[in-house]
């Protein structure tokens, strides 16, 4: 984590205080040093992290959700997301966002973090990271104030293009990262096996047919979709599918539609969320003209995933669940 030498003690004496706050006892906290610091690799650099965050600000649903997964929620000083993501309260760590404070349903900002006297920012690019704001981890280091960035946001060296590695590589290194930060290594490691494990079980039962996929996530102009470093790349792979923008090496993306007519998908997935939800967004599908001969537009098999699904998130392997029992549903032409 990067500390200035001149917040050294502001800091220390913040964490000794939330960290009576999250009621983490003295002896538990003194026991746990001995793991500190420690150093993972974060898009290709390593960070280092010289004691166990205990006021941690995420932003956005999915990278929110990896911390309740960890059982992490009284390290956190709250949340910043949207209030169009979903029923919250129907989720396994429904008791975490109990717990845990929703302190902005608009952007995430230096002043909020701030505010909320943070020692670590978990968010990415494109996920709260914003060169034009200056909240960025190096930004945040200058205040102080550590940073861990969304694998599956990594910048590639290609302009601003985002992907280092597959989506669930993503989403297995970020947890094993957090893991080490954290000193919750078990927990780490538990959800890493079990995710790998109903993959493989979804991934054995899909079709021996892989039908074409087009992740339709929104725009009428021209459609914003995933290519081949977003969660949807192997939510549609594993499932038995192949995304018919497999072959552009960006995380999410925009395309044009003749790009989509002349691949012909047989299948669109909606992703489901913001002001236009799925159902205006099945209804343009079916109404666009240029899309009418389109396989999945003409044979009215359009399937629909939440915006947490198809973001890096612990819900990616009941996402792969979910499609591959749609696809195994599909007649074989």
């Amino acid at each position: 984590m990067f500390i200035s030498p001149r917040r050294t003690l502001a800091v220390t004496t913040l964490l000794a205080l939330t960290a009576c706050g999250a009621e983490v006892t003295p002896s538990a906290e003194s026991a746990s040093s001995a793991h500190y610091p420690v150093t993972v690799d974060n898009c290709g650099s390593p960070v280092t992290y010289h004691h166990k965050p205990a006021r941690v600000v995420t932003n956005d649903i999915g990278i929110t959700e990896l911390m309740l997964s960890l059982g992490l929620a009284d390290r956190m000083a709250g949340y910043v997301m949207p209030d169009e993501k979903g029923d919250l309260a129907k989720v396994p760590w429904a008791a975490g966002y109990d717990g845990t404070k929703w302190l902005s349903k608009k952007e995430i900002t230096k002043e909020l973090v701030l505010d909320a006297k943070a020692d670590l920012v978990f968010a990415g690019w494109n996920y709260g990271w914003n060169d034009t704001t200056g909240l960025t981890p190096a930004g945040l280091g200058k205040l102080g104030v550590g940073a861990y960035t969304l694998t599956e946001s990594c910048r590639n060296g290609k302009e601003k293009a985002r992907g280092v590695m597959p989506p669930l590589d993503a989403l297995y290194a970020d947890l094993a990262n957090l893991g080490k930060i954290f000193d919750v290594e078990p927990k780490a490691q538990q959800l890493i096996g079990e995710f790998k494990a109903e993959v493989a079980k979804a991934e054995a039962g899909a079709p021996a047919r892989r039908p074409s996929v087009f992740l339709y996530d929104s725009g009428q102009d021209k459609p914003f979709t995933s290519g081949r470093f977003a969660a949807p790349e192997q939510i549609i792979s594993k499932a038995g599918g192949r995304n018919v923008m497999g072959d552009l090496d960006d995380s999410w993306t925009t395309v044009g539609w003749e790009s989509v007519v002349a691949r012909d998908p047989e299948v669109i997935v909606i992703n489901n969320y913001g002001e236009t939800g799925a159902e205006a967004k099945r209804q343009f599908l079916k109404s666009y003209p240029a899309l009418a001969n389109v396989s999945a537009v003409r044979n009215d098999r359009i399937f629909v995933l939440d915006y947490v699904d198809l973001v890096e998130s612990p819900r990616n392997p009941s996402a792969i669940t979910r499609l591959a029992a749609y696809l195994r549903t599909l007649p074989t032409p």
